[in-house]
């Protein structure tokens, strides 16, 4: 695949966290700032919006990328699906 051709699928897919029972704040943020690098702010929002509303975008590229990301957190535990953008 072309370079060009890459950049033309990047951003067509999301990776989506959903609120679960189990994960403290803590680990959630930690695992978006190490797997998803975001920084603190960002993965604070991104804990507090999928807390609040049981669901948030967290992670947007490629999909060889978003799976990539998915798979890093599903083993950490959290609860995440990939989806067309």
């Amino acid at each position: 695949m072309s370079q060009k051709q890459s950049k033309k699928k990047r951003g067509q897919y999301q990776v989506i966290l959903n609120d679960d029972n189990h994960n403290t704040f803590d680990h959630v943020i930690n695992c978006l700032i190490d797997v998803c690098g975001h920084n603190y702010y960002q993965a604070v929002q991104c804990a507090t919006i999928t807390h609040g509303s049981k669901r948030c975008s967290i992670y947007v590229d490629t999909y060889d990328s978003c799976e990539d990301v998915c798979e890093e957190l599903t083993k950490e535990g959290l609860d995440v699906v990939i989806i067309k953008h």
